[in-house]
């Protein structure tokens, strides 16, 4: 696939050098770009979900039932995802008819101004029902900042990527959100430690919203210095212009691969948000296991998720995408009892080891995901359609899991059945895997 045509160079769009050692150098950029603000965003939701597992639940919905009060901070994180979707066609419609680049920075700048409003709340204490309402406003605000970063991230690092080397250059990316959990640990940790946890819950959860403005500012400013996706660029110059409703035209055109789409990276949000969400809250409530010890359990195995990302890419460009998921799949859905179970045992050591091996069987899932769905559509359509495939799967599989998970743990009181949960919907990722073509030979221009 040449870089650039030209026509393209006659009507002024610009043109990436060909040499491979630039198209790498330039790659290399976007990509680490990519990632930094993925990572941003990703601090920004992981902030929120830990600080829905341990205050926003009594700081906003106050009621004399501790579980009635996180329920409802779950319902939060819930509305988020369920926003996510307006994302997909917001910013979707924006990277596939105006640009990559665009949709990318337009979606952290939303993210930005909903986080530090989170920070600046008052409480319900404070201003009553005003309070909740305003918070689920600024959650929903951040669902639809999400639903246009993920497409857009791994998208402007695949279609620079060099031949094939879609796949790694992708995954760089899908180091954001274990790193931007990892990033918000490491804010809440020593914040925990010093303001107490009474002094957490009474001022000190704003903090790390608050300190998310320095980041958002440097995000920005990475995302600002790099270039649109040449692909998109080319299609631009040929005049092969995205309909008016791509998300319309997608289901029109594609509903098959999307179904399936969704159901590939179905089991693994379940995995990871059970893992990095609903733990955090169930762990010391249900089972007296200290906070400080959740939190550090789910780091290691955030870190973990993090160390094994690239070399996950690397095997599904060697082998293809396809082999690399199965084989996660299969084993999330084998090792999610014994993973979830762990935590009946009460013991950091075991937790930590059972979680840690479950989130690098969810990276086999999860890396190659990025450059798959991607590979799934065309060019014209494949923001919308990597996007909403992965949006729609992270909502039902991710954004729900912790209230079903509250529900399933209310009526038979034990982490197996989060195991059960979790292995089921990997058994159904690994049935839509199988029934969806290999894509790494697939030309990135079409």
């Amino acid at each position: 696939m040449s870089e650039t045509t030209s026509d393209a160079a006659q009507a002024g769009v610009t043109t990436t050098s060909t040499t491979p050692a630039a198209r790498k150098s330039s790659a290399s950029r976007v990509a680490v770009a990519s990632l930094i603000g993925t990572i941003i965003e990703y601090y920004d939701f992981a902030v929120y979900g830990t600080a829905a597992a341990l205050v926003l639940g009594p700081a906003f919905f106050p009621s004399g039932n501790a579980t009635l009060s996180t329920l409802a901070a779950f319902l939060t994180v819930a509305a988020a995802f369920v926003a996510r979707p307006l994302g997909v066609v917001v910013f979707g419609g924006i990277g596939d008819r105006v640009g990559r680049k665009r949709a990318l920075f337009l979606s952290l700048v939303l993210m930005g101004v909903s986080t530090v409003g989170v920070g600046l709340l008052p409480t319900y204490e404070t201003a009553g029902l005003m309070a909740p309402v305003l918070l689920v406003v600024l959650r929903l605000l951040q669902g639809v900042s999400m639903g246009g970063e993920w497409g857009g991230a791994v998208l402007l690092a695949a279609e620079h990527a060099p031949p094939g080397r879609r796949a790694l250059y992708a995954s760089i990316p899908q180091a954001g959100p274990p790193l931007g959990f990892l990033l918000s640990s490491a804010v809440i940790l020593p914040t925990l430690a010093i303001a107490g946890r009474d002094g957490f819950a009474e001022w000190a959860w704003r903090i790390p919203f608050l300190l998310s403005t320095a980041l958002i500012v440097v995000g920005l400013w990475v995302r600002s210095r790099i270039a649109e996706s040449p692909v998109f660029d080319e299609r631009s110059a040929a005049d092969a212009a995205a309909p008016r409703f791509p998300l319309g035209a997608l289901v029109r055109e594609h509903p098959r691969t999307l179904l399936l789409g969704v159901g590939a990276a179905l089991g693994g949000s379940a995995m990871y948000y059970l893992a990095t969400v609903y733990s955090l809250s169930y762990g010391p409530t249900a089972l007296g296991i200290p906070q400080p010890t959740m939190l550090t359990v789910t780091s290691i195995a955030a870190a973990a998720d993090v160390a094994v990302t690239v070399p996950v890419a690397l095997a599904a460009d060697r082998f293809g995408r396809r082999p690399v998921m199965l084989a996660g799949a299969a084993g999330c859905a084998l090792w999610a009892l014994p993973m979830f179970g762990s935590l009946e045992s009460r013991d950091a050591v075991l937790i930590t080891a059972a979680f840690t091996v479950g989130l690098v069987l969810f990276v086999m899932m999860f890396a190659p995901m990025a450059a798959f769905l991607p590979e799934l559509f065309p060019t014209r359509l494949r923001y919308t359609g990597a996007s909403a495939a992965f949006i729609l799967a992270v909502t039902l599989g991710g954004g729900f899991a912790p209230l079903v998970a509250t529900w399933l743990t209310s009526h038979w009181q034990s982490p197996f059945v989060l195991g059960l949960y979790a292995g089921v919907l990997c058994l159904v990722s690994l049935g839509c895997v199988l029934a969806l073509p290999e894509t790494r030979d697939r030309d990135f221009g079409a």
